[in-house]
């Protein structure tokens, strides 16, 4: 078969009336259809349980998006019964057949693509732009991964020897586990279930409870395209209730996780221990936190550094493993750099991103409010206040966008990751020393340096130990297919999403040679 040409998702405009009214128009369908509930898939059908998940809206925490079923140890194991009875015959299908499904969900979500953005816009709090780019990416992960579902399928020639026939073969590795983030609830949640399907595989999808509105919108399309029953499971629960029972089962195959550094530990530790009746090593795909940061030097171009700055930092909360949390500024311009940043952050509209006009939107949950209050406090004795730091309103989960300067490399802020809308200005004594505060935490995600001098850029695409580099860019905003994405260290496995290497994870490798 011959698939399109691959080539990324434009964003909407929505400052076009055609796209602004379409998405005023969805997003009040949308809250319509507030209150509803949801029900898992499993082996093909909908299923409900008397538990529920109550996902509430962050910009307005007494209204309830959705009830989403909540499930148990019982749904997860006929989960797994109808996953393995599938798998039997999926792990045979036609790389073809298993493409063109890709591509039928893509286009579905193309179909929905403003109802999916406005559920994201009232689940998660993201704005208009963020939320396109989210939908958008999801697209181009399905048709990104159907031409590579092509390719390993023809797998390689060896090189041969007299009188053999030798070559290599890929196959699925069998039923596992999908456990994606909430902060990119569309995109990542369908990147690495469609990644495992399209190599074989079948698939218990466990979304994030506070996101799980939008993932029963996700498993809607999956189920409307005709997969055959049990390929695809979906099993929303609290991650309490089954998220260690998902790992540690010894039907588990793999597990392919996004989230915090300390949840893919312990699901690291948890996969490691073999259970009885498990014939295998559990194959973990692990994509976690970063503590990232954009080096300044005095060569820089400081209105496009802040520009960029202020984006990475900012832009969805700086609820993003990719989001600048750390500046490095050599000290000849660090004072000008600093007061551009806040000068720009400053404009920035905080408030209901229901309202095409507010930038900066909720953070997304109360718990995740206030462990940024704390971390917030915490600036305070280590760093000098110079904007923001406290809630915007009354109602709702909204944290003003917040800097401190004169921050020691080494404090909790500039080390730890706080997941919210909070950076943190470093000096450094010369771009020697900014390498070294660069490469001084335990992550190694994402990073950027501003910079007209060509043998820093050298410098920094050798010694900076980051997944993903940009230079003269922002650091936020990774393309499929041309920048893939994951990082080092206490950032995960590298599995480099969207990219050429990643459904590999999902494959395992036959070698074989026939006598002739």
């Amino acid at each position: 078969m011959k698939l399109e040409t691959f080539k990324n998702m434009r964003i909407l405009d929505f400052k076009s009336s055609e796209d602004k009214s379409r998405m005023s128009e969805a997003l009040g369908k949308a809250r319509s259809e507030f209150g509803k509930t949801y029900k898992a898939f499993i082996g093909g059908k909908w299923v409900d349980t008397n538990d529920k998940i109550t996902s509430v809206n962050p910009a307005n925490p007494s209204e309830v998006v959705g009830y989403v079923a909540n499930c148990g140890e019982k749904e997860v194991d006929m989960a797994f019964d109808a996953a393995e009875n599938a798998f039997e015959k999926w792990r045979f299908s036609k790389a073809s057949d298993r493409a063109q499904y890709l591509v039928k969900i893509a286009k579905i979500m193309d179909e929905r693509r403003y109802e999916l953005d406005s559920w994201m816009v009232y689940e998660v709090g993201k704005n208009w732009m963020e939320a396109d780019g989210d939908v958008a990416e999801a697209i181009d992960t399905l048709n990104y991964y159907a031409h590579e579902a092509l390719r390993y399928s023809r797998g390689y020639k060896t090189y041969q020897i007299y009188g053999e026939k030798n070559e290599v073969k890929y196959i699925p590795i069998g039923t596992g586990v999908v456990i994606p983030p909430w902060n990119f609830p569309v995109a990542i949640l369908t990147g690495m279930t469609a990644a495992a399907i399209a190599a074989g595989n079948t698939v218990l999808l466990k979304p994030a409870s506070i996101a799980s509105v939008i993932a029963a919108k996700v498993a809607e399309i999956f189920s409307d395209v005709g997969l055959p029953d049990g390929v695809f499971n979906f099993v929303p629960g609290s991650g309490s209730k089954i998220g260690d029972y998902l790992v540690k089962s010894p039907r588990t195959r793999f597990i392919a996780f996004t989230g915090s550094k300390d949840v893919g530990l312990r699901i690291n530790e948890l996969a490691a221990n073999h259970q009885k009746g498990q014939k295998w090593i559990k194959r973990v795909i692990l994509e976690m936190g970063g503590k990232d940061a954009i080096v300044v030097d005095e060569t820089a171009n400081l209105d496009t550094a802040a520009d960029g700055v202020v984006v990475s930092a900012f832009g969805n909360q700086g609820q993003k493993c990719s989001a600048c949390s750390r500046v490095i500024a050599v000290e000849t311009i660090y004072d000008e750099l600093l007061q551009k940043i806040v000068e720009r952050a400053k404009k920035i509209k905080v408030g209901d991103t229901s309202n095409f006009e507010n930038w900066m939107g909720p953070v997304s949950s109360e718990e995740a409010f206030k462990k940024i209050m704390s971390y917030i406090e915490i600036g305070k004795k280590e760093g000098k206040l110079v904007l923001g730091g406290s809630r915007t309103g009354n109602v709702g989960f909204f944290i003003e966008p917040t800097i401190f300067s004169d921050v020691n490399p080494n404090a909790r802020i500039a080390q730890e990751e706080i997941f919210g809308p909070v950076l943190s200005v470093i000096k450094a004594r010369d771009f020697d020393d900014a390498v070294d505060i660069f490469n001084s935490t335990e992550y190694g995600l994402t990073g950027g340096i501003y910079t007209k001098d060509k043998s820093r850029i050298k410098r920094a695409k050798d010694e900076f130990h980051v997944g993903n580099l940009y230079i003269n860019r922002k650091i936020t905003g990774a393309f499929i297919g041309v920048q893939p994405f994951g990082g080092f260290n206490m950032s995960g496995t590298d599995s480099k999403a969207g990219g050429r290497d990643y459904l590999l994870l999902f494959l395992q490798a036959k070698s074989i040679a026939e006598k002739i």
